[in-house]
């Protein structure tokens, strides 16, 4: 059985930039409820504004993949 994308919930790290982003607004415009991480708050912000704009759910938190915590916390904001 395969979840349809406007049901999920997907996580995206490097969402400020490049396939991140594109990812991000790729899924958020198609229904995906995306949860952006990246280290630069400028473009993340911008990244989530986009996928908004289009109609999509989107939230950004700064983190950095090599902190434990931050990842901790951008998986448990996408549960």
């Amino acid at each position: 059985m395969h979840a349809r994308i406007d049901e999920a919930v997907v996580a995206i790290t490097g969402a400020s930039s490049g396939i991140g982003a594109a990812t991000a607004e790729h899924l958020g415009a198609r229904g995906a409820r995306v949860v952006l991480g990246a280290r630069r708050e400028d473009r993340l912000k911008e990244v989530v504004d986009r996928v908004i704009a289009s109609g999509g759910d989107a939230t950004g938190l700064v983190m950095d993949v090599t902190r434990r915590d931050d990842l901790v916390r951008l998986v448990g904001t996408a549960v």
